[in-house]
């Protein structure tokens, strides 16, 4: 080998890593909603949840910041993967990725704030019941809301990824097809979330889309890999 040579990255160990990864962040993303209600739950239970099991919520802010970072690592994964067919797009959707991962970790902060002002030793000099009870639902809410806001992110980082993959020749067209409805459907969170907060059923039916989606293509990944064909679009360039 030259001094200097470029290693490649085995492209099917690399994909069905990044399937493992993906599935992997869904199932995190799962849990801290199951135990916390920290992604599409209501202040109202996760509350609850704060108050009456403490350390269940704490395992569910662990299991939402542990689900950024695979995320962050199956996006690495995709942007490798599928950068021999649009490098410039393979960039953009790594970049909004990258940028919602962000918004979302920076909305797991006002968590800790809820973690801390829940443990009564720490705060019931300074503040009364009502007044502590104030701040824990209002970082709940700051939470919520900052959550959703990085669906915008998450939401058009789909767009491309689900053109790369449609045209990538190695991933089956329909996983592609998904990817794009899955973006419309994430902006309808997005939109609903920000603009008619109390209408939640209406972005119901597009995270069911969005589950299907993401869903098919981590597994797709885990358990088929990619297609290495001689001669396919998208092969990494020697």
């Amino acid at each position: 080998m030259r001094s200097g040579a470029r290693v490649e990255i085995p492209r099917k160990p690399l994909a069905r890593t990044t399937g493992g990864i993906y599935i992997a962040f869904m199932v995190c993303l799962f849990l801290a909603d199951i135990l916390g209600h920290i992604v599409v739950g209501d202040v109202d239970l996760a509350y609850e949840a704060l108050v009456t099991e403490p350390s269940q919520f704490d395992l569910a802010v662990t299991f939402a910041l542990l689900s950024a970072l695979l995320f962050a690592v199956a996006a690495w994964g995709l942007y490798v993967l599928l950068r021999p067919v649009n490098r410039e797009l393979a960039l953009l959707l790594l970049l909004l990725n990258a940028i919602g991962v962000a918004i979302q970790v920076a909305s797991y902060i006002p968590l800790l704030y809820a973690m801390l002002s829940a443990d009564a030793s720490v705060f019931v000099s300074s503040f009364s019941t009502a007044q502590s009870e104030g701040f824990q639902r209002l970082s709940l809410e700051v939470q919520q809301l900052g959550f959703v806001t990085a669906q915008l992110f998450f939401a058009t980082w789909l767009f491309p990824l689900g053109y790369l993959v449609y045209k990538s020749g190695f991933l089956p067209k329909f996983l592609g097809v998904l990817l794009v409805l899955d973006g419309f459907a994430i902006l309808v969170w997005f939109f609903q979330g920000m603009l008619l907060p109390d209408q939640s059923a209406l972005s119901t039916p597009g995270l069911a889309l969005s589950f299907i989606a993401e869903a098919a293509l981590g597994l797709w990944l885990l358990v088929k890999g990619i297609d290495e064909s001689p001669g396919i679009p998208g092969r990494s360039p020697e």
